[in-house]
């Protein structure tokens, strides 16, 4: 999610059949269950997609795939990985064909962000989510792929998963996550891994509730950034019943405010049925000498009165260590905790 603000400021035969696909199920509303992708095992073959900003060294997208090696999977990057186009990696047609192409593809069983930054919500318009729907597959990814995490469920209901993209630091804790998760079908139980930092008392990853609790529905989310612009769109699903889950990264705090208030008055947060704030990397108050809001009065403004449990910390963002959560997934949410549990797997 690097230079995100500054990418927003500055914001094919295949292509054509993607767009001609989409606008006959541009419409379309999943009901039901949420479609569950086959889970993942070892020795499957993952698609590299580079939805979002490019890549400039070739090194990095060697990185990415010798993580997903070590993870146990063979690898097949996308015609267009290592395209540039400004600072996006490729035209939009050519890295929304790749995701259609890898969809279709009998050979991969799952597709992988190599990274995010900007760029996966000008793809939407050319998703095949025919093509989607008819070969559901495990993808996953996070930051900037909050884009796909909202238009792939709310058009085909297929889960998708927020988890590290193949360029993340792949951490222990972050592997172990991912294959319970995404390959051992694990309704797993949330709960934060504390960090002493050499202290006494664990002074990294607490948790903070903000309105005590416990709820259950399905799970939603991602980067609070990409998700506040795309209200309005038809590629967000609808959050009645839901537990929002929500993180982001180099924001001013009233940019945290500003957004927050955007789903406020859009109705958004009066839909849903709980609130997990996860990480908000750098964004911290400036040193102006106006004064600002902090984050925690920021959520106990906006989230506190909807009275629905809540809490923040969850190990959900920007940072090395990191859950992997499925998007659309029935779970339970502990406020008071601090923590939330998957109420059933969350693949085949």
């Amino acid at each position: 999610m690097n230079d995100r603000r500054d990418f927003l400021a500055r914001t094919g035969a295949a292509a054509l059949a993607a767009l001609s696909s989409t606008a006959s199920s541009a419409s379309a509303q999943p009901k039901g269950a949420p479609v569950k992708p086959p889970r993942l095992k070892a020795g499957d073959t993952l698609g590299l997609i580079h939805p979002s900003s490019a890549t400039f060294q070739r090194m990095d997208l060697e990185i990415a795939i010798d993580n997903l090696k070590a993870l146990g999977f063979n690898v097949k990057a996308g015609a267009h990985a290592l395209d540039r186009y400004g600072y996006l990696a490729g035209k939009d047609e050519d890295r929304a064909s790749d995701i259609n192409a890898l969809f279709a593809d009998k050979s991969v069983q799952g597709i992988c962000a190599v990274r995010g930054g900007w760029g996966a919500a000008r793809l939407l318009p050319y998703l095949n989510f025919d093509v989607i729907a008819k070969n559901p597959k495990v993808l996953f990814g996070f930051s900037d792929i909050t884009a796909l995490h909202m238009a792939i469920p709310a058009k085909t209901g297929l889960v998708t998963f927020h988890a590290p993209t193949g360029f993340s630091a792949w951490t222990e804790l972050s592997a172990n996550w991912f294959k319970r998760v995404v390959m051992e079908g694990e309704p797993a139980a949330y709960v934060n891994e504390p960090d002493f930092k050499n202290r006494i008392v664990p002074v990294g990853f607490r948790t903070q509730t903000l309105t005590p609790g416990r709820a259950q529905g399905p799970l939603v989310g991602g980067n609070l950034t990409v998700l506040a612009h795309l209200v309005g769109t038809p590629y967000l699903p609808d959050f009645t019943g839901r537990i929002l889950f929500l993180e982001d990264v180099h924001e001013g705090i009233y940019r945290i405010d500003r957004m927050l208030t955007h789903l406020k008055l859009a109705g958004l947060l009066a839909k849903i049925r709980g609130f997990i704030w996860g990480q908000c990397s750098d964004c911290e108050p400036d040193s102006s000498g106006y004064g600002s809001l902090t984050i925690e009065e920021v959520l106990e403004d906006h989230i506190k009165p909807l009275g629905v449990p809540a809490y923040r910390g969850a190990m959900i963002g920007h940072i090395d260590k990191q859950f992997t959560v499925p998007e659309g997934i029935p779970a339970e949410m502990d406020a008071e905790a601090g923590t939330f549990r998957l109420l059933e797997s969350a693949v085949a």
